[in-house]
């Protein structure tokens, strides 16, 4: 397949933006922006590359995940 230049640097730059979001070091919005794209363009890029759009350290994701059981608990008290 071949590209033309700006259809290969479009592709780099998402790939670009893909990765640092993904790393935690870019913002949705701001890769959005560097990509080229709008937020939900971007949010569909991330579903078509595989890229999770919520990127928790593993410390962070078992806080919440306890603070979410903690609230049901005290729902289902009420």
């Amino acid at each position: 397949m071949r590209l033309t230049t700006e259809e290969f640097e479009s592709q780099v730059r998402l790939m670009a933006a893909l990765k640092m979001f993904e790393l935690g070091k870019l913002s949705s919005g701001t890769a959005a922006e560097l990509a080229g794209l709008s937020r939900t363009d971007f949010f569909d890029a991330c579903s078509r590359y595989r890229v999770s759009l919520v990127n928790y350290p593993d410390e962070e994701a078992a806080s919440v995940v306890e603070s979410d059981l903690k609230t049901l608990e005290e729902l289902g008290e009420e």
